[in-house]
């Protein structure tokens, strides 16, 4: 079973194996499989989204607003942050890319919690500050920019839909040396709320709007990702029928460089995984990143 990512995100994959599960079931026993009606189509959402943003000649509609939010937000960012690669950039993408896995320690993750609370903040939100903090590292910048997903189903009514509602924001976070990390998680904190706070607008019609220097050898406004993965578990349980899901290797980056965290209870070990460009990067210069 594949479905193409343009058409569908983690999120789609729950609803997607129980429509799965309900029609196998019905075939079984002779029968066609029988769907409750779901309360709003793909089509109701996008609809719903362009009513919601409004136009952009509007000087008072949502999607205005939010424009006007990202470019005072972003403005004078840097076009590109320079990590140390161990190869030239090459004038094209490609996307060849390869991964790196590592673990979080459990305790390592209680630490990030308890200093989450001392800021009224979230996991997220600190490692996105070390995350910073570790990039201006090897950067040499102060001012760091990520990109994040972010899930955009807001309404109970999404749940049970296929379909791709995610968006991406930009976390931009200001890192240097007269601040202590207490501050670095702050800035981040209030960064991450106010991104969060305006992520309606498309990350596509962001990008046409603000215009930055455009590339064909790096991804706009940010080149580096920053995820936290806790999307439902999709299962399969049929009688007298195995279902298991198949990983399947990801020879494909988006980004120079992305770490993605898989969220868990505290306490718990936390999966992590760098991705990387190929073209730019030696999987021994990753493994440091991520022994960092």
């Amino acid at each position: 079973l594949v479905i193409h990512h343009v058409s569908t995100d983690g999120e789609s994959l729950a609803p997607f194996v129980r429509d799965v599960m309900t029609a196998y079931m019905a075939r079984v026993s002779g029968n066609a499989p029988e769907f409750e009606p779901l309360a709003v189509q793909y089509a109701d959402y996008a609809i719903w989204q362009r009513e919601l943003l409004g136009s952009e000649d509007d000087e008072n509609s949502l999607l205005t607003q939010q424009v006007n939010f990202w470019r005072k937000s972003l403005a004078g960012a840097p076009d590109l942050l320079e990590l140390p690669l161990d190869h030239p950039r090459p004038p094209q993408q490609t996307l060849r890319g390869s991964r790196v896995e590592f673990t979080v320690a459990g305790e390592l993750h209680d630490r990030l919690a308890s200093i989450a609370k001392q800021h009224n903040a979230s996991v997220f939100m600190v490692v996105h500050a070390a995350f910073a903090t570790l990039l201006s590292r090897l950067s040499g910048s102060d001012d760091i920019a990520v990109g994040t997903p972010i899930a955009g189903r807001g309404e109970r009514e999404l749940d049970g839909v296929v379909g791709m509602f995610v968006n991406t924001l930009a976390l931009r976070v200001q890192v240097d040396g007269e601040r202590t990390f207490s501050d670095i998680v702050e800035g981040a904190r209030e960064s991450d709320l106010a991104a969060f706070s305006h992520a309606d607008v498309p990350f596509e019609r962001l990008v046409e709007v603000l215009n930055p220097a455009r590339s064909m050898a790096h991804h706009p406004i940010f080149q580096v990702g920053y995820s936290f993965q806790n999307t439902t578990k999709a299962t399969l349980e049929l009688p007298d029928l195995t279902v298991a899901p198949l990983e399947v290797g990801n020879d494909t980056a988006q980004f120079d460089l992305h770490l993605i965290l898989s969220d868990s209870a505290d306490g718990e070990d936390m999966a992590g995984v760098f991705t990387y460009a190929t073209d730019l990067f030696e999987e021994q210069t990753v493994k440091r990143f991520a022994d960092s």
